[in-house]
């Protein structure tokens, strides 16, 4: 029922730049963080940037200043502009959104929905990011 989408990865030289794209569907109420994480062979999946629904964004140290990470709540994306590429940015890059679901139980007689909120999160497909030397 919630879906999360990344496009933009692909083969890039060293000091170029790619924008990443994940869009997120489906039953969603509302998305607190969204955020981008990485994963290289044989390591572990860390986390590369997060951004909260205010538009506030953290970004681990070895990509700050060459990262940026922003959204948009009207089409509930989350992007990330990678700039100044380098070998050691190679992982599939994942999607994550902490997303707020509300499922309507019954209508009262008064026309107001009791409803069942759960709050999950959900992870992208992944899009692998090549950076060649």
């Amino acid at each position: 029922q919630v879906q999360l989408v990344e496009s933009g990865g692909g083969l890039v030289q060293s000091g170029g730049s790619l924008r990443l794209s994940c869009a997120a569907s489906g039953s969603i109420f509302s998305i607190n963080a969204m955020g981008w994480y990485r994963q290289a062979p044989g390591k572990q999946r860390e986390l590369v940037a997060i951004i909260t629904s205010g538009g506030s964004a953290h970004y681990t140290d070895s990509v700050k200043g060459r990262f940026t990470i922003s959204r948009d709540n009207a089409k509930n994306t989350v992007y990330l502009q990678m700039n100044s590429l380098k070998p050691e940015d190679t992982a599939v890059y994942y999607c994550n959104a902490d997303i707020v679901r509300r499922t309507v139980l019954a209508t009262t007689t008064e026309e107001v929905d009791i409803f069942a909120e759960s709050r999950d999160g959900y992870w992208g497909q992944g899009t692998q990011v090549t950076v060649s030397s």
